[in-house]
């Protein structure tokens, strides 16, 4: 027994100094266990927006997205871009219904004047994403409701006119049909409001003062569960049997968890039944104040104790400052808020058709007055995740032992996708990264990387997704360098 046991401590002793010897404590560890799988991926999305805060479109015939500004051969390169085989490979498409498809109470709806761009985008990388042998799913949200329909009679009014909420609940329902049918887009979900819980955002008298805040409408808590207990009726009637309803997108999880909304579907039997998807905005801020939001899935957990299958989608999210940390954001959503889907904020911008300037001003691409487009380093940051994390694959267990290394990891799930797993670097500092990969039975893996440089100009970048060859899995790991301010996507061969 005494020599036997001797004979335990030196073999562990062995193996803990050949296995720090090995790297000399110069690298950090990190692993991805393909076997341990977390939330099934419903994947990464795009959100064209084109009207978003005007009035009148006569007196301000507001473009945001710029595609009216190009010509058909630059908006196919956009379009393969984000959708073809070869680029972002999205499989989600967030739409908005803005305020402006009807003017006056029982008028007619007018789905197409302020969609025309938006409509596009949609079906060409509809029709190439369904080429490639891939689709689509759809979610819409409403921006705002026609001012008619609020006390305040104007558009972006504060408080919904209570003789008008079957003729809000119409007008969503009229255009999710409008899209099914007359366009065939597959729409899977309608999201009832964008930041409606942010009743900052009027002054007493239930009016927008800022000209450059989008479309919006108050929705405290009893109004949603009312809502989602209605639509579902709604679409019935219309023959919109596959269409469910979201709880809309407060300005992030830690307002979803906290401020109200959970707590009402808890306490409605009946709206927690009907919901159908959950969804919120995912910026994050992490210094106390207004704007104050962290990744936590505190208010997801509490709905899924009740139905654990509910799946949950960021619908909104930054651009960052197009780095590394955009990234390091997204691992949080993931990894943290538990999502199972990230879109993020309008991915085309045209700057001077957000009046005062957009408060997110990345992008992945961006138009100019004079028709020309710029491929911007969110686009290339952007690409290192959603090609890894397609529909249906599951998110892995990953982990390193290092708070500025951040790692992400999708397993193939029995798709056609190969594991493959992202290391993102928010270091001022190269750092070399020892990686342990379990579950997969890859031996090798095939690498791409994107790098900014810590410090530099916001639309600078060192490396825009170049390919890195073939790293080898040596005695179970993937050993490489790291350098500052890059996110390294590797893929199963």
């Amino acid at each position: 027994m005494r020599n036997s046991g001797i004979a335990g401590i030196l073999l562990l002793f062995g193996c803990l100094t050949s296995y720090s010897q090995a790297l000399d404590f110069t690298a950090v560890q990190a692993k991805v266990d393909f076997s341990r799988t977390l939330q099934t991926w419903d994947g990464f999305g795009f959100n064209y927006v084109e009207t978003a805060h005007t009035f009148d479109m006569k007196e301000f015939n507001q473009e945001y997205g710029g595609f009216c500004l190009l010509d058909e051969k630059e908006k196919q390169e956009i379009i393969q871009m984000v959708f073809g085989d070869e680029g972002l490979k999205v499989g989600l498409v967030k739409m908005f219904l803005g305020s402006n498809h009807q003017t006056e109470a029982d008028g007619p709806y007018e789905h197409r004047y302020t969609t025309e761009n938006m409509r596009y985008f949609v079906r060409e990388g509809l029709a190439l994403t369904r080429a490639d042998g891939r689709d689509l799913t759809i979610i819409t949200t409403l921006y705002g409701p026609p001012g008619f329909t609020t006390i305040q009679k104007v558009n972006r009014g504060r408080d919904l006119d209570p003789a008008f909420r079957e003729a809000v609940a119409d007008y969503m329902v009229d255009w999710v049909k409008f899209l099914k049918e007359e366009e065939e887009f597959p729409v899977k979900y309608i999201s009832l409001h964008n930041e409606g819980e942010d009743w900052k955002r009027w002054n007493q008298q239930g009016i927008t003062v800022d000209a450059g805040h989008d479309y919006n409408l108050y929705w405290p808590p009893e109004q949603v569960t009312d809502f989602v207990k209605l639509m579902p009726e709604k679409l019935r009637t219309a023959g919109l049997y596959d269409v469910e309803v979201t709880p809309g997108e407060t300005t992030n999880w830690y307002r979803f968890g906290t401020w109200g909304y959970v707590e009402a579907f808890l306490q409605d039997e009946e709206a927690l039944n009907k919901l159908g998807l959950i969804t919120s905005h995912g910026f994050y801020s992490g210094n106390y104040g207004r704007w104050f939001g962290e990744h936590k899935s505190a208010g997801i957990d509490k709905l899924r104790a009740r139905r654990p299958e509910l799946h949950a989608w960021v619908t909104s999210t930054s651009w960052s400052k197009m780095d590394a940390f955009n990234i390091k954001e997204m691992h949080g959503n993931i990894y943290t808020a538990k999502v199972n889907a990230i879109i993020p904020w309008a991915g085309i911008q045209r700057p001077p058709h957000w009046v005062g300037g957009d408060p997110n001003p990345g992008s992945a691409f961006t138009v100019s007055e004079e028709g020309e487009y710029k491929v911007r380093p969110g686009y290339y940051f952007y690409k290192q995740i959603t090609r890894a994390g397609q529909p249906g694959m599951k998110v892995a267990e990953a982990t390193a032992m290092d708070s500025e290394l951040a790692v992400i990891a999708f397993a193939s799930n029995g798709t056609t996708n190969p594991d493959a797993f992202i290391v993102t670097n928010i270091n001022k500092n190269d750092q070399k990264v020892a990686v342990t990969v379990i579950g997969s039975g890859a031996i090798s893996f095939e690498a791409f990387r994107t790098t900014k440089s810590p410090g530099s100009g916001l639309d600078e970048l060192l490396e825009k997704y170049i390919s890195l060859g073939i790293y080898e899995v040596v005695d179970g790991k993937v050993v490489f360098d790291s350098p500052a301010g890059s996110v390294t996507t590797f893929y199963a061969k």
